[in-house]
């Protein structure tokens, strides 16, 4: 929370100092985040931390923010939708998030595109602030990327759990996940280890039974899995309760208490990584 307050105060100081603002008492800033759906969590965290940026600019700032807040669902057509319509109708002077690279990337296009400036927390795959290898001028991240996660996962797997094998097991369909799971072998690989199993699921998947059978035929010493935490959760379970003693690794999509209270003791003793 204290990254995303950081990340809200930053905007809204840099915004009031822009020439053709400077004579508006009232300014509109859009929240995209999930407040609803498969990582609602997280989209909590972040308004409770937007409101608080904006109580705090209230206590000394000159102008009148009016916060209009949607909800993505972690849903990239949803998000889109959402981000047009607070350009285009509420006329919003920038946007906070979206907060998945998922609902991001789509939604950088379309601020970039109508020159309104974007940035997100947590947002952290390339695509997000890179289009065809061309920076987007108006779209910005207060995170890491997926490359330099990736590799810190896997180096971490190799150095401090001395693992010589490793399993992925990723969302084929969401970037995030997907971007995570190509860093993590990459470099997994370039260190020595060596990736045994390299499995991919879809989005609505609930049973893993067979990938995870697959997977625990290889006995790989790490299962590298980078998803959100209540996709996590489940995996963690199955894993488990197929007798395989790997190590879990992941990332910062892990990071929300109701991976403990859905994965229960089949998460105990993972590791991921995060911001903080």
């Amino acid at each position: 929370m204290k990254k995303a307050l950081c990340i809200c105060s930053v905007l809204f100081i840099s915004l009031f100092y822009g020439g053709y603002l400077l004579a508006k008492d009232v300014i509109k800033v859009g929240l995209i985040t999930p407040l609803t759906g498969d990582v609602k969590t997280f989209g909590e965290s972040t308004k409770n931390a937007f409101n608080i940026a904006l109580e705090e600019y209230a206590k000394i700032g000159k102008y009148t923010i009016q916060p209009i807040i949607a909800d993505d669902r972690n849903d990239p057509t949803e998000g889109a939708n959402t981000a047009l319509k607070l350009i285009t109708q509420d006329k919003v002077v920038a946007i906070i998030g979206p907060l998945t690279s998922k609902v991001a990337i789509p939604v950088s296009e379309i601020a970039n595109s109508n020159k309104t400036p974007m940035i997100s927390g947590t947002a952290t795959n390339p695509k997000v602030t890179i289009s065809d290898g061309k920076r987007k001028p108006y779209v910005f991240r207060a995170c890491y990327i997926d490359p330099f996660q990736g590799t810190v996962g896997a180096n971490f797997a190799i150095k401090q759990q001395k693992a010589k094998t490793a399993a992925v097991l990723y969302d084929v369909g969401n970037d995030y996940s997907k971007g995570l799971a190509e860093y993590f072998k990459a470099t997994f690989t370039k260190g020595g280890g060596n990736v045994v199993a390299y499995e991919s699921y879809q989005k609505d998947d609930v049973d893993f039974s067979a990938l995870i059978t697959k997977i625990g035929m290889k006995k790989p010493e790490v299962i590298y899995v980078p998803d959100y935490y209540n996709k996590v959760a489940l995996i963690a379970k199955q894993i488990r309760e197929k007798g395989l003693k790997s190590a879990l690794i992941g990332g910062d999509g892990w990071d929300s208490p109701e991976l403990i209270k859905i994965a229960g003791s089949a998460i105990v003793g993972g590791s991921f990584t995060n911001h903080y």
